[in-house]
């Protein structure tokens, strides 16, 4: 049996629930090997309001991280998570073009959890520019989304749908906008736009606030979904179901946070 491989280029989440952690937790879940090139390691301060600190990897280490990875031929699929800089913005589009990848899931992660300050405003652009006309799936949130398609906050559906046709116009094959429970609906709303046609994806919402690292789980069930074969249709729609299953099952972990559960699909499923 040949096993697939998958690639997260990505911060580290030392609290574990988001992050290249959380990619690859999702990746192993769905029978992939998961692969990651590290580009920041994000801890939180407890004796300072939970306060977040965001620690940059040198481009030049990651660039070596992705000449390790890729050594052995191209992987079945790819995601980026948070860059942390416009170098390794860079870093990750290279290795995309130079390697010719395919399935480049890219979420455009510009703001940690708890957090609404865009980390860097100039690091937002390169990944508009450099990597999202690179992306067979790019997987903003409402904020990222609207920073994307440089609209105002997006509020509801319509505004959903107007950012996605932004964004697809920037080179995109598919748009992910993950509204979640950010909507002020009785559902959790995502909208997949495939340049032609919206597909609205619902589910219920989870009562509580154990959802830290949803996003990036989303992103990496679509990642792994493409390198298992699935259409990006289908690895949407399981990835949705995945996420929920997860956010059902998150647990607290301090006065903070509280994560996903990555195993909580395959669990209920046996």
């Amino acid at each position: 049996m040949s096993i697939k491989k998958t690639l997260t280029i990505a911060g580290s989440d030392s609290s574990g629930g988001a992050g290249l952690q959380a990619d690859l937790k999702t990746f192993q879940e769905y029978g992939t090997f998961g692969f990651s090139a590290v580009t920041s390691i994000v801890t939180m301060d407890p004796d300072n309001n939970w306060s977040h600190g965001v620690t940059i990897i040198d481009s030049e280490v990651v660039r070596a991280a992705l000449k390790t990875v890729l050594s052995g031929g191209p992987v079945d699929a790819m995601k980026t998570g948070m860059l942390g800089s416009v170098e390794n913005t860079k870093a990750a589009a290279d290795a995309i073009e130079q390697h010719q990848l395919k399935n480049v899931v890219i979420d455009p992660v510009m703001v940690c959890k708890g957090e609404d300050e865009l980390m860097q405003p100039e690091n937002a652009a390169a990944i508009r520019d450099l990597l999202v006309p690179l992306a067979t799936v790019v997987t903003p949130n409402l904020f990222e989304a609207s920073q994307l398609a440089q609209t105002a906050p997006i509020t509801d559906l319509e505004g959903m749908k107007v950012a996605a046709a932004k964004i697809h116009a920037l080179g995109a094959n598919y748009v992910v906008i993950k509204g979640g429970k950010a909507l002020q609906t009785d559902k959790a709303i995502d909208l997949l736009f495939d340049g032609s046609n919206y597909t609205v994806l619902e589910a219920p919402k989870v009562p509580g606030n154990h959802n830290h690292g949803a996003g990036c789980t989303f992103a990496a069930a679509i990642t792994a979904g493409l390198a298992n074969g699935m259409t990006v249709s289908e690895s949407v729609a399981k990835a949705k179901d995945f996420v929920t299953a997860a956010i059902k099952d998150g647990f607290a972990l301090n006065q903070f946070i509280g994560p996903v559960w990555h195993g909580a699909y395959n669990r209920q499923k046996s």
